[in-house]
């Protein structure tokens, strides 16, 4: 779990809701195409958050499909990795430690630079540098070297064979000529990014939009949606009722939101399925938290299922642990039954004894812990409210607050957090930063501070084991010591809708990570898209 997909929708504040109504009341219209209004080769899309940076050097489009910039590689609808800046999928050495690309001729930057090894050298080299600030640096922990041979081949040397390697060259590449002249962390490239991607930004708002035109030069050809506009609103509500006015061609919402715009009204409505889960983190520094009898209670107090038909309407299934259930490297038998008589036997025996409002003590503690989730987010606050309702009925007091960021990270050590993560492909790109126990700490990365030996060895046996049989019995591992121990529960994998303008006719989804809507949703692939005159 990276900073980024745990961070998810970063709350909003009334004052911001308000001037989301607001401005809900006036056109969007303009010069930089950011209302419906601005013509048929125009779309505005309704997104819940916006990145940190828009440089990829500091985690932007690390998965893939950042519209500005273009990777090594790509993935197509099916997941399926096909060559972008590459000519081919990488030749890869029988030991599996050399991963040669050949790189697509009169490739050029948006700014009419031409693009070629060096660029590639220079992106991996300047996000493996400590002085770069890039939560996500570890997931190319198994890269030892990165070289150019001439200008067109670039040959990355590693020291292990990490199997899913060719899955992390779908990151964006970034020009040396600008990114590599000025500060990697605060330079005018974090805002203002220079790339080979499909469509260029002509505007960053912040907390608003994020304004595109199409890039008439671009490799694949130029876009037919020539202007695209992500509207940045961090409230569910506020965004259901702008798609709802028409300022909005297209949204991401919550399934309680998205049934609301019935068949028939210019409207379609489309899921997608996901690896992203909801989870609470137990953080093990807090007394009540941290303790494992109340760890595994939780675990078989709450009632996934319900949470699934009743907060996610049927769109989603209960979530056992990062991997899903119909995963082919999900753990079979690690999956927990509803049982609320199991929960207090658990407690019991521990020495968490009921007092005489119900809640729990043992030694003088009371079982009782907050429980933070963003304000503006339906969803979370309906799975925090559901698991507290669970909780109390085994004699935990769970208290929800809602909050920022701002005001949640600092208390992550010691306060339990309504969070989000997951992310398609390969199980190391989700349990590695999740419940390895050095990233404690580590910003968003294995926010519960999670510690087990028997996890951190399993982890590097899976992440480094070229043989799937041997990565499988890791991974099985890891999936057993969290029924043992479980640093987080694991509430549901929920599946993506969204609800977009009929004029854009028939639209695809992928299998989609926990960052959705800004990179993912039925625009993950707007440049082929052709709008209805």
């Amino acid at each position: 779990m990276t900073a980024r997909s745990i961070r998810g929708a970063v709350a909003v504040t009334l004052a911001t809701v308000l001037s989301l109504t607001a401005a809900a009341c006036s056109q969007p219209g303009g010069p930089d195409g950011s209302g419906s209004g601005s013509g048929t080769d125009s779309a505005v899309v309704g997104i819940a958050y916006e990145p940190d940076s828009l440089s990829p050097l500091l985690g932007y489009g690390k998965d893939g499909n950042s519209k500005i910039f273009d990777g090594l590689l790509a993935l197509d609808g099916n997941m399926g990795l096909k060559p972008a800046l590459a000519t081919a999928l990488p030749e890869v050495s029988d030991d599996g430690l050399t991963y040669t690309y050949r790189l697509r001729s009169g490739v050029k930057f948006s700014d009419g630079k031409p693009f070629g090894a060096k660029d590639v050298v220079f992106t991996y080299r300047t996000i493996l540098d400590e002085k770069t600030n890039n939560a996500s640096r570890t997931e190319l922990d198994a890269v030892k070297s990165v070289e150019a041979s001439g200008d067109d081949t670039v040959v990355f040397t590693l020291k292990y064979p990490y199997a899913p390697f060719a899955q992390r060259t779908v990151l964006p590449i970034a020009p040396e000529h600008v990114a590599g002249r000025q500060d990697v962390n605060t330079g005018a490239f974090t805002t203002h990014p220079v790339g080979t991607g499909p469509y260029l930004l002509t505007k960053w708002s912040k907390g608003e939009k994020l304004s595109f035109r199409a890039n008439p030069d671009y490799w694949g050809g130029a876009p037919k949606v020539k202007k695209f506009t992500m509207a940045i609103i961090k409230d569910d509500d506020v965004r259901a009722t702008r798609l709802r006015s028409g300022e909005l061609d297209g949204a991401i919402l919550p399934p309680n939101l998205a049934k609301g715009f019935a068949r028939g009204s210019g409207m379609r409505t489309y899921a997608a399925t996901t690896y992203d889960y909801r989870t609470v983190t137990l953080p093990t520094h807090n007394k009540v938290a941290g303790d494992t009898a109340i760890r595994r209670a939780l675990d078989v107090a709450v009632d996934r299922r319900a949470m699934v038909d009743s907060i996610l309407n049927g769109e989603g299934r209960p979530a056992y642990g990062p991997v899903p259930t119909d995963s082919e490297w999900f753990t079979k038998g690690t999956e927990r039954t509803h049982d609320l008589a199991a929960a207090k036997k658990i407690l019991d025996a521990a020495g968490w004894k009921p007092g005489k409002d119900g809640i729990r003590t043992k030694d003088g503690v009371r079982a009782a812990f907050p429980l933070w989730y963003l304000t503006g987010d339906k969803l979370r606050q309906d799975h925090a409210l559901a698991y507290a309702s669970d909780a109390k009925k085994a004699g935990i007091d769970i208290t929800t607050e809602a909050g920022t960021w701002e005001v949640i990270e600092p208390r992550m050590k010691q306060d339990a957090v309504l969070a989000g993560g997951g992310s398609p492909a390969d199980p190391d790109f989700d349990q590695y930063t999740l419940l390895k126990s050095s990233l404690a700490g580590d910003g968003f990365n294995n926010m519960a501070w999670y510690d087990n030996k028997a996890v951190d060895q399993a982890l590097e046996a899976g992440r480094r084991s070229g043989d799937k049989a041997a990565r499988k019995a890791a991974y099985d591992t890891v999936q057993r010591e969290l029924v043992k121990n479980p640093g987080y529960t694991f509430l549901t994998h929920i599946d993506h809708l969204y609800v977009v303008k009929d004029r854009f006719g028939a639209l695809t989804t992928q299998v989609e990570p926990h960052d959705h809507g800004l990179a993912s949703g039925p625009w993950w692939n707007v440049e082929d898209w052709t709008p209805k005159k």
